[in-house]
């Protein structure tokens, strides 16, 4: 059964934000948030945001520009945010940021991602996503972006990786 897909949808509607703290069994061997925990977390929001536009099923092709910038700790509220960037034919690419909120409400970033998710019918084949609008120049400049990182994961995979 295909799903309808014309039109097009509005960043804000599909926007995600997700609130973690950061628990004992998430901390690695050197008392800070494990890497793959905050890994597993940004993947359950951007598949949230995907699913939120594509209104269906989706799954996790890539991940792009992945970047721990800071450490968080046990104790530590951890707040993810994603969001659509670029949408294809069959795809999405979602920003997912990550931050440390203190007790002040001040939030400092920890990570960034890009990822790459593509909507899928009831066989598990690709099906088509509705456009997305661009209502803001920030929402405009990260299409732009988008464009160019799709066109470098394109020749990654020709070339093999």
């Amino acid at each position: 059964m295909k799903r309808e897909t014309a039109g097009e949808k509005s960043v804000e509607e599909s926007m995600v934000e997700s609130i973690r703290l950061v628990r004992p069994e998430d901390l690695n061997s050197a008392g800070r948030l494990f890497g793959g925990s905050l890994m597993q977390w940004m993947d359950e929001v951007a598949a949230m945001v995907a699913k939120r536009h594509a209104r269906g099923n989706v799954t996790t092709v890539s991940v792009d520009q992945l970047r721990f910038l800071k450490g968080a700790y046990q104790g530590d509220m951890v707040v993810l945010i994603g969001k659509l960037t670029y949408v294809g034919k069959t795809s999405m690419e979602v920003r997912v940021d990550t931050y440390v909120e203190g007790t002040d409400g001040m939030r400092r970033p920890i990570t960034r991602a890009y990822f790459t998710l593509v909507a899928l019918d009831g066989m598990d084949r690709p099906e088509p996503v509705p456009g997305l609008l661009r209502n803001t120049s920030e929402q405009r400049i990260e299409w732009e972006g988008g464009e160019r990182r799709r066109a470098m994961r394109i020749l990654r995979k020709e070339e093999g990786f």
